[in-house]
């Protein structure tokens, strides 16, 4: 998924998505030309202390508010985990020594864009934060309990959506909460 073919040429390039094409060879030997869009790579951070969980109540322009994990855009360049570390750290003022890739998910075939889900365990607050200028953040430590219900109602709904299932499932199925609690916590 998520593949732009080494042909294509970048036809577009945007603020958020750039737009590529190509040209592709059918069955019957016409010629169509496809399209792809590539933006950059996102972060979705758990960050727990304590058997808790960080959420962000979060304003943006434009927008109503919602809840959400801390996260944002991975920079051109940048590793993954360090834009997790970095937005974390703006966004929330914690840190973390300890890191785990939770999972990597490409949403979308049409859509060059992978979503990197982490957990940072044991933070320890570090700064103030530092908000872009279209950003306020409230922050709000959940339990675990908290945190499936807020899922489960979709209060909580700005959330990749296989970390979301897995969330559900663990709300449900007492084998899949035990098998979330012991990679969580």
């Amino acid at each position: 998924m998520g593949k732009i073919p080494d042909e294509a040429q970048k036809v577009f390039e945007g603020v958020l998505f750039d737009v590529y094409q190509w040209e592709q060879e059918m069955f019957d030997g016409s010629v169509e030309t496809f399209e792809m869009l590539k933006r950059q790579d996102t972060a979705e951070v758990l960050v727990i202390k304590d058997r808790n969980i960080l959420l962000q109540e979060q304003e943006q322009p434009s927008k109503p508010p919602f809840l959400s994990f801390p996260g944002g855009r991975i920079e051109k360049g940048e590793d993954p985990l360090d834009g997790a570390k970095r937005e974390v750290l703006e966004e929330t003022g914690y840190e973390s020594d300890e890191w785990e890739l939770f999972h990597e998910v490409q949403p979308t075939p049409k859509l060059k864009w992978s979503i990197f889900v982490y957990i940072a365990r044991d933070v320890t607050w570090k700064q103030e934060m530092q908000l872009d200028a279209g950003e306020r953040i409230e922050l709000r430590w959940v339990t675990l309990d908290e945190l499936l219900d807020l899922v489960d109602s979709g209060e909580l709904n700005r959330i990749e959506q296989d970390l979301r299932m897995q969330l559900i499932r663990a709300k449900y199925h007492g084998p899949s909460r035990e098998a979330l609690e012991k990679k969580l916590f």
